[in-house]
């Protein structure tokens, strides 16, 4: 079982209550239970009564956000769902485009101007996705940018490359010897 060691914290200051410099860390001990540590019971009966922290040290809890009510919560979704279906619809037009838009271009030049089309729209989407006004809590906000990535960036490549094939089917044809 791995040990925690304790977080130290500045001792309080004042009079009665507080702890002394020499309970201010007590030892660690593994609990019974899945080795968490536990305090002494002289150290537990030398804190303070006080619940709330004096210093904004370890015992200081971030206040909870309000809970979401219905509505919100379904109008998030409906927003992350549309954000996402975008991404896929444009993943599979941009993918075909692309066959047609970098024709000219021949070589590695075509494949990176491709790759650098497709993240310039995805950029373009991330901003399209901001404008919504989605009402996200800060912990939800990288959700702008991760929500269909993944479908958008297979979906994008797998389309470019049949797409191309397709229309050059008939060069790929002819290379062939039966």
């Amino acid at each position: 079982m791995a040990r925690f060691k304790k977080r130290k914290s500045k001792p309080t200051s004042g009079s009665g209550g507080g702890r002394s410099d020499r309970q201010a860390e007590p030892p660690a001990r593994d609990d019974a239970a899945g080795g968490a540590e536990s305090e002494p019971p002289a150290a537990a009966a030398a804190k303070p009564a006080s619940s709330a922290p004096t210093d904004g040290g370890e015992d200081a809890k971030a206040p909870e956000p309000p809970p979401e009510s219905e509505l919100q919560r379904s109008e998030k979704e409906r927003k992350l769902n549309l954000l996402f279906w975008m991404r896929v619809t444009l993943a599979v037009a941009a993918g075909t485009a692309a066959t047609f838009v970098f024709a000219d271009i021949e070589g590695e030049d075509r494949r990176w101007a491709s790759i650098a089309f497709m993240i310039i729209l995805f950029i373009g989407t991330v901003f399209v996705a901001k404008g919504m006004k989605m009402q996200l809590p800060s912990s939800d906000r990288k959700k702008i940018v991760t929500q269909g990535l993944g479908s958008y960036v297979f979906l994008y490549l797998f389309v470019w490359i049949v797409s191309y094939t397709l229309v050059n089917l008939e060069s790929v044809q002819s290379g062939i010897n039966l």
